[in-house]
Parts: C-alpha cells; structure tokens; sequence
C-alpha cells in the first residue's frame, strides 16, 4: 500500500511537471517549439539595451479589466479564445497546488495568491524576452482560472466524502437491521 502511495505521489509530481512545461509552451512560444537559445539571444539584446524593455513597457496595460471588458464587449472568435483561454490554462494550476500540498491543506487564498505570483512571473518574462506583452488583465484571469481550479477539486472531494458518508450511514443501517430498508 505504501509503495503505491509513492508511485501515486511520483506520478502526480511528473504530471505537475509536464503541465508546467506546457504552460511554459503555450504562454511563451504560443505552441511553437522551445527555443533556448532564442530565450538566451533576446535575453541578452534587452540586457544590453533596456530601451527595448521600455518600449515595451509603453504597451503593456497596466489598468485592470480594459482588455477583459474589450474582449466582452468585441466577442470575436480570437478574444473569446484570449478570455477563456487565460482562465482555462490556469484551473489545473489550482488542482495541482491542492493535490500536492494534501497534508499543509491549501486555502483558496494560497491559490490564488500562487496563481497569480506565477502568472506575474510569466508577464514578467514576456517584457523582459520581449516575447509578448504585459498585461494585468493576465493576472486576474489567470488568478480566477487557479481559483476556479481549486474549487472543483474541493467540490470533487467533498462530494466524494458526502457519498462515501452516505454509504458507510447505509451499510451500518443494514448490518444493524439485517435487511435492506
């Protein structure tokens, strides 16, 4: 039993890892192949000349809920993909942290905290590798999809306790009785 609780951890933790590496993916190369080398080069370009960074920081947005409520408000197809896509992306993020922090018990602030000190880890990545734009938008749809991630796990659990509850008040019910009520 105990041998498979550490198959069970190892594999929940390489799972956890294989979804970072596509977070990583999508966010950063938008499904295009992990370059490291270009990572380095544009690293190195921003590091010699900030100018690019500040450039760069003329378009980031800065004011929550402008491109949420200008995805709302236009409905296409692609700032649809934008809207939900950003809180998608991000719900495995929130049943991660809860499966893997089982015993420290994670809050719905931790995860939302974490949620989005991570999605502001790749806003930042973005300006700096000059490999999309800032955006704080980001960092709040990111911040509900990590939420959002934790409450189905949490309503997964507990409806899970409730039935296993159900069962158990049912089984002691008919061993005490002797027939089926």
């Amino acid at each position: 039993m105990k041998q498979l609780k550490v198959w069970n951890e190892m594999l929940l933790s390489a799972l956890f890892a294989l979804y970072m590496y596509v977070l990583f993916k999508v966010i950063l190369f938008k499904f295009s192949s992990i370059d490291l080398l270009f990572l380095w080069h544009q690293l190195q370009r921003n590091m010699k000349n900030p100018e690019h960074i500040h450039n760069r920081l003329e378009f980031a947005n800065f004011k929550p809920f402008v491109s949420i409520s200008g995805n709302i408000q236009s409905l296409s197809q692609h700032d649809l993909v934008n809207l939900f896509g950003n809180i998608v992306v991000f719900m495995p993020y929130g049943l991660f942290l809860v499966l893997l922090a089982r015993r420290k018990k994670m809050s719905l602030l931790g995860v939302l905290l974490r949620s989005v000190g991570l999605s502001l880890c790749f806003e930042g990545l973005q300006l700096v590798l000059s490999m999309g734009s800032f955006d704080v938008d980001d960092l709040i749809l990111n911040g509900i999809g990590g939420v959002l991630g934790y409450i189905v796990i949490r309503l997964s659990s507990t409806g899970k306790t409730m039935i296993l509850r159900m069962i158990e008040t049912e089984r002691m019910t008919f061993s005490k009785e002797g027939n089926i009520t």
